[in-house]
């Protein structure tokens, strides 16, 4: 039997353990601070063990790597690389779902001298977006062209008929991963012109994106998009555009929480105040005693405007006591999202991932090739969040202790080698793209 440590057991853990455990011949244990959790994922399965494991407890963590074969690291990224020295030191490999650190990228030689893999990055984005992404680029390739645009746009939204609040979001993940977001700024390429959006200008610089089937969203800029260029090995494209799709009104609401404060990470004594009291602050407490009409003079909008509407919706301008006694505006903003954005029982959620490029080919031939992604969650079942983010991993996981995947090092799945049989179950398991090609 194969030993599969897992270490986390968050949102999206349920679809990788449960992968895992239907391997026949995989002993699976999950390890995680919040021991209930772990006991709920393995839900009695014969093949299948809970331990309660805090991660600072390094004999502890230590003893768990040496006694695996591989360890799927489903923990905050700052962790990361902690697992990964001992991953090498014991020559365990190990497969994670987050973004590669410089850290976890400075491993790869001592990766490779202990004849391990550490495949990072193989979730929903990053992860299937890269290889379907490299899917199509081969494929170009292989036809005689090259690339000249490349711009890739992913969001988790709630399903249509679940799309019943004014923000149109639901959490299918942690609230303050998603706001967090927020505070990065982006750089793209555009017509051969690099393009630099600065964190507090990054909710203005959104465009609007058509999805075949389901309409208008708000596409924004995600981080930094320049390195895929060499990642991706398409040194001939003259723009490159990796974004987050949300619903419409998203992106104005979202601006304004961030010209108010509302990112801020200073913790603050919050005793006796209410959220009014606290958009007060947040305003350096003005004269002007209409809070509403304060609001649209501070952020200069509309008194009626549907960005006052959504912030009245959400109860940040109300009477009610702050939930903290202590806690930063990021903190207070996370739990009132939390509790006015969640999914009722029985909901979907929605995972959009399309990708449109450029090609030229032979012959003088331009070629526009869009291939979407449109996923649903099961009623009462599994988030299509959890699906997508967790499948891969469990794939990925299943092949390279079969064998199917060789390499060492730090890798991201972009060789034909990983991608390959991954896309091939997704699309086993429901989760497949459409592609379109169209003459330009």
């Amino acid at each position: 039997m194969k030993k599969v440590l897992i270490l986390g057991a968050g949102l999206v853990a349920k679809p990788l353990v449960r992968y895992l455990l239907d391997q026949p011949d995989f002993e699976v244990v999950v390890a995680s601070r919040t021991v209930s959790k772990a006991i709920k994922l393995i839900d009695n399965h014969p093949q299948g063990m809970a331990k309660e494991l805090n991660l600072k407890d390094e004999e502890g963590l230590k003893n768990e790597i040496a006694g695996t074969d591989i360890v799927i690291s489903m923990v905050p990224y700052a962790f990361h690389p902690k697992v990964a020295k001992y991953c090498i030191d014991f020559k365990k490999n190990m497969v994670t779902t987050s973004y590669v650190s410089d850290v976890i990228n400075s491993l790869d030689t001592e990766a490779k001298k202990a004849g391990i893999l550490i495949l990072n990055e193989v979730g929903l984005d990053p992860g299937i977006d890269h290889m379907e992404a490299k899917r199509i680029i081969h494929e170009v390739e292989e036809r005689g062209g090259e690339i000249l645009s490349f711009i890739s746009f992913c969001g988790g939204l709630p399903a249509p008929e679940a799309n019943t609040n004014p923000f149109g979001y639901k959490f299918s993940w942690s609230p303050l991963g998603v706001l967090l977001a927020g505070k990065n700024s982006a750089q793209y390429l555009k017509d051969g012109q690099q393009i630099f959006i600065p964190s507090e200008n990054l909710f203005e610089n959104y465009s609007t994106i058509n999805i075949e089937e389901l309409g208008d969203f708000e596409g924004y800029p995600n981080r930094n998009s320049l390195p895929y260029i060499q990642l991706y090995g398409i040194q001939s494209t003259k723009t490159i555009l990796r974004g987050t799709l949300r619903n419409k009104g998203w992106c104005s609401t979202i601006k304004k929480l961030v010209d108010l404060g509302f990112l801020d990470e200073v913790e603050k004594d919050c005793t006796g105040l209410t959220y009014k009291d606290l958009i007060r602050d947040l305003m350096k407490n003005p004269a002007e005693k209409d809070i509403n009409k304060a609001l649209s003079v501070y952020l200069d909008i509309e008194k009626g405007s549907d960005v006052i509407k959504r912030f009245e919706w959400l109860g940040l301008l109300s009477e009610e006591p702050l939930p903290v006694s202590k806690g930063s505006a990021l903190d207070i903003l996370g739990v009132k999202m939390l509790e006015k954005l969640q999914y009722e029982e029985g909901e979907r959620d929605m995972i959009i991932l399309q990708h449109q490029f450029e090609a030229s080919l032979p012959g003088d031939k331009k070629e526009k090739i869009t291939s979407t992604l449109i996923d649903f969650g099961i009623p009462h079942g599994d988030t299509s969040m959890a699906r997508t983010v967790g499948l891969p991993a469990a794939i990925c996981t299943r092949l390279i202790l079969e064998g199917g995947i060789k390499i060492t090092g730090v890798h991201i799945p972009v060789i034909p080698e990983i991608y390959t049989p991954v896309l091939r179950e997704l699309k086993e398991l429901g989760i497949t793209f459409k592609e379109k090609k169209e003459d330009i």
